[in-house]
Order: C-alpha cells, then sequence, then structure tokens
C-alpha cells in the first residue's frame, strides 16, 4: 500500500523558474529517495508557502524522509515544516485516475 506525503513551509522565495534553477540539484537528489514512487513540488508565492506531495511505497519510508526533510530545512533556516503521512486507498484513487506507479 502506498502512503502519501505532504509538506508545506512558509518561504520567501524564489518561485517559478528560478526555483527550477535553483534546486535542480535538490530535486535530482530526491528522485533517487529510497522507496520514493515521485513528487509533486508545490509553490504558493500569494501565501509565501512551498512544499511537495510524495508517494512513497512504505510508511517507513515516507516517516524516515519527513524526519531527514524536517532537518535539511532547518539547515536553510526554515523553522516550521508541516507535514502529514496518509495512507492512500488504491481502489478508490485508481477509478479517480490517480498516478499511483503501483
Amino acid at each position: 500500500m502506498p502512503y502519501l506525503l505532504q509538506v508545506d513551509f512558509p518561504f520567501p522565495g524564489p518561485w517559478g523558474d528560478e526555483l527550477s534553477s535553483a534546486l535542480r540539484g535538490l530535486a535530482e537528489s530526491i528522485a533517487n529517495e529510497p522507496e520514493l514512487i515521485w513528487k509533486i513540488w508545490t509553490e504558493n508565492q500569494a501565501d509565501g508557502e512551498a512544499g511537495g506531495i510524495y508517494l512513497f511505497s512504505t510508511q517507513a519510508a515516507a516517516e524516515a524522509y519527513l524526519a531527514m526533510h524536517r532537518q535539511r530545512l532547518r539547515e536553510f533556516g526554515i523553522a516550521t515544516v508541516n507535514g502529514k503521512i496518509f495512507q492512500v486507498n488504491q481502489t478508490l484513487s485508481l477509478i479517480d485516475r490517480a498516478p499511483l506507479g503501483v
């Protein structure tokens, strides 16, 4: 059963293409995280927030990533990191075309 990790945090920017250029190396690193199926990067410039939605193959991998990511963001100067882990209901999600990749 896959597990979805939702993360958001206050973020002053950069945004869009500038963010993509600045964090390409980080994105490539995240792509190699154990048991990561995919990540969607999120930005809300109007509210000054960023984050991501991740799909992991196990709860343990999602929990380990969240702990590591919170520490990494603290090192970037971001003190408040919200993170939630959810079990994915595959049956209903597939009806609604979720890209589960499982």
